[in-house]
């Protein structure tokens, strides 16, 4: 590849180390230029470097002219732009040349000229307007690519990346006394020095951390801190902390170039910014093995996870500040292990080669939809009970895009959901109102639709959502697009006149038909469906992973579960004659605990509705037990699934998530499609909420637990579900 990056040539920080550290691992691998705009230490350092760097000091008309002519002679693949000076030049060159072109959005662009009027309404308002313009964006950090999503820009054109640092071993030109010393700070042998390295600007919010340290000090008389950074609000810096902290405490260290020593000489590292994308400041830190503090603000919660790699609090809460530096300060096992724990993901992740590899990734996915034909039918969209808060139903969706981005990873996808900027921003696809008739356009244009998951085609909820799904799959096959219906399951459909009007519309407009179970082939039988092929498969949420044991850790210990305890999950949803069956799941939970030690645990899926019954049976139990909503992300609640000696549920998306992983489970039968789906999974385990006893439901928990974990058959299972990504690759 032949990449050509643009920079204005004036910048500092984190965009001036991204950059640099970014070419010098490119251009042992790939042809790169860097084109800056002015002469500087920045030109100077790239060329040390040993990065091809050329330099256009011209006016901007005619260095459009020289780069336009320099892309188009020399073959330059690929256009990436950092910078305000640099997205103009790139959305003036897009179009005009048939390279794509790329920018990277290395920090919140409306704050980047906070408290600088005129540079805010000049390069502020240009940078503005460019970003908006440039098709693709890389943003630093998964929460930048959030914020983008959340400012209109087209999630499936965004691409997240991570500031990635060296990690190979660093022997500090000053030992941590000498260090501190030459700052100016006097340290005992038993003191702990908490330390920062950022600008001193409004948006870094420095005043908190002295704040915060200087309640600190009011408990903890060993603790020592220093700032490192310069800005303009370094005099009323020094004025605060001359107020708020103890004499010889604190030192400032000004603009630091050796930052190795600094890091080397501190034992916890800070940070309390306002705003950040994914700061250098934290993965520095980790490579010298500092436990961490910092601000819950962009993406620091991708490489902070509170309790588990740091220590986090909400923004300007300097309170919450003291009590955690008072916590470490006082237990140097637990600094210990946090700084062990983030050294070693941040090196894994967050290494300068892992960048590297992440950005020749999206430049071969911007060279693959370059070449991409245009004109013709592409992409899926898929409808199905998405953005109504159940964990369940948005789990298929995740299921579902994972196989279709399987078939083709740059397949463009659009859901039909309730909140859709909520899904624009958490799946990154296309997204439209389920009733916004903008989504019929898209239709047209589609190569798929896809009824997605779950049971949509039943009329227990209401005729209503009956007659939407089926006039959707009407309009399908009328706009000329195939109709796929997913890994379904079918009924009940209980009204004659609904029944006759669901059979006439699928078998007129289906094409394939994948279902979870034999039951509801028999149903589509029974309303005279005959022309689609109709499959038995499985539900295609059994093909979700669990999340990595860090980040269940991290949930686990964020409710006050012991990762290393033993649990009981019970999955409760209202319904019909629970109040009847509540007491006996209490005394199970209850029962399970005095037997076999395992704390309940209660799991709302759908939190407006199964929360209030999850409270209901916890304040029934006098054993220790934790009520949760579920996380948002499907892979969590399937690791937190993994993390269970026994799972007791009604919801059938529980039991699935169970299935999948071959976790014993118990089912609480509310509705037929419950045993229908156990049935054909071949688990015996599951009792009729009508029938339900204590007694038996022990009984069920004890056999399934005796049983133990089923590896085959959840493998099985997988594999069935795998059957829907083939009904999908045939249409497409």
């Amino acid at each position: 590849m032949k990449i050509i990056h643009l920079i204005s040539g004036g910048d500092v920080g984190g965009a001036k180390t991204h950059v640099l550290s970014l070419l010098g691992g490119l251009k042992d691998r790939q042809t790169v230029r860097l084109v800056c705009f002015m002469e500087g230490p920045f030109a100077d350092e790239a060329r040390e470097l040993g990065i091809d760097t050329q330099v256009l000091t011209c006016g901007i008309v005619e260095a459009f002219k020289r780069l336009r002519t320099m892309i188009d002679r020399e073959g330059f693949e690929i256009v990436h732009c950092h910078g305000s000076r640099a997205n103009l030049m790139g959305m003036l060159l897009q179009g005009k040349i048939d390279a794509p072109v790329v920018t990277t959005v290395h920090s919140d662009y409306r704050l980047d000229y906070l408290g600088r009027t005129f540079h805010r309404l000049t390069y502020g308002v240009i940078n503005t307007i460019s970003i908006r313009r440039i098709k693709y964006h890389v943003g630093v950090s998964d929460s930048m690519v959030d914020l983008l999503t959340d400012r209109g820009l087209d999630p499936q054109n965004m691409f997240p990346i991570y500031n990635g640092v060296d990690f190979t071993p660093i022997v500090p030109k000053l030992d941590r006394g000498s260090y501190l010393e030459s700052v100016g700070l006097s340290v005992k042998e038993d003191d702990i020095v908490f330390g920062i390295a950022a600008r001193l600007s409004a948006v870094k919010d420095v005043a908190t951390l002295i704040c915060g340290f200087g309640e600190a000090c009011k408990q903890a008389s060993n603790i020592k801190l220093v700032i490192a950074g310069d800005g303009e609000q370094r005099r009323e810096l020094h004025k605060l902390a001359e107020n708020c902290c103890p004499a010889g405490s604190y030192a400032f260290a000004g603009w630091v170039s050796d930052m190795d020593s600094f890091y080397h000489a501190i034992d916890v590292n800070t940070l309390t910014s306002l705003s950040e994308t994914f700061p250098y400041a934290l993965t520095e830190g980790a490579r010298t093995h500092c436990a961490t503090i910092a601000s819950k603000v962009g993406g620091v919660p991708y490489l902070i996870e509170h309790g588990v790699t740091g220590l986090l609090f909400e923004p300007q809460d300097h309170q919450r500040l003291a009590d955690h530096m008072v916590l470490l300060a006082s237990d140097a096992q637990q600094r210990q292990r946090l700084a062990e724990k983030l050294y070693e993901r941040a090196s894994t992740r967050f290494s300068i080669d892992a960048t590297v590899a992440r950005q020749e990734e999206i430049y071969g996915v911007l060279l693959r939809r370059a070449a991409r034909k245009r004109g013709r039918r592409d992409g899926v969209l898929i409808c199905g009970a998405y953005g109504k808060g159940n964990a369940g139903d948005d789990s298929i969706l995740e299921a579902i895009l994972t196989q279709m981005y399987h078939i083709d990873p740059d397949m463009p996808a659009y859901v039909l959901s309730r909140k859709p900027a909520q899904t624009r921003k958490r799946y990154r696809v296309g997204a439209y109102h389920t009733f916004d008739p903008r989504f019929i356009l898209r239709m047209c244009r589609t190569a798929l639709y896809i009824n997605g998951g779950g049971s949509l085609i039943q009329d227990v909820t209401s005729t209503r959502s009956l007659q939407y799904y089926l006039s959707n799959i009407a309009l399908a096959k009328l706009c000329g697009s195939p109709v796929l219906m997913y890994g379904c399951g079918i009924g009940p459909v209980s009204a004659p006149k609904n029944r006759r009007l669901a059979g006439a519309v699928i078998d007129r407009c289906a094409d394939i038909i994948t279902l979870r179970d034999p039951q509801s082939a028999e149903e589509l039988r029974a309303m005279g469906v005959k022309k689609p092929q109709i499959r038995i498969t499985a539900d295609p949420a059994l093909l979700l992973d669990g999340a990595s044991d860090d980040r269940v850790e991290g949930l686990l210990r964020m409710h006050g579960i012991d990762p290393n305890g033993r649990c009981a999950l019970f999955v409760l949803r209202p319904w019909k004659d629970f109040d009847r069956a509540l007491p006996h799941l209490a005394e199970t939970a209850q029962t399970l605990y005095e037997t076999h030690g395992l704390t309940p645990v209660f799991l709302a899926l759908e939190k407006g509705r199964d929360l209030p019954v999850s409270h209901q049976a916890a304040a029934l139990l006098t054993c220790p037990h934790h009520v949760l909503t579920a996380p948002t992300d499907g892979d969590l609640i399937v690791g937190l699934m993994t993390r269970m000696q026994v799972v007791v549920s009604m919801r059938l998306h529980a039991l699935i998530f169970a299935a999948g992983q071959g976790v014993p489970l118990v089912g609480v039968v509310y509705d037929p499609k419950v045993s229908g789906f156990l049935d054909y999974l071949g688990y015996e385990n599951y009792v009729n909420l009508d029938d339900v006893t204590a007694e038996g439901l022990i009984a069920l928990a004890e056999k399934a637990m005796t049983l133990g974990k089923d590896v085959q058959r959840a493998k099985k299972l997988r594999d069935l579900a795998g059957e829907n990504e083939k009904a999908a690759r045939e249409l497409l």
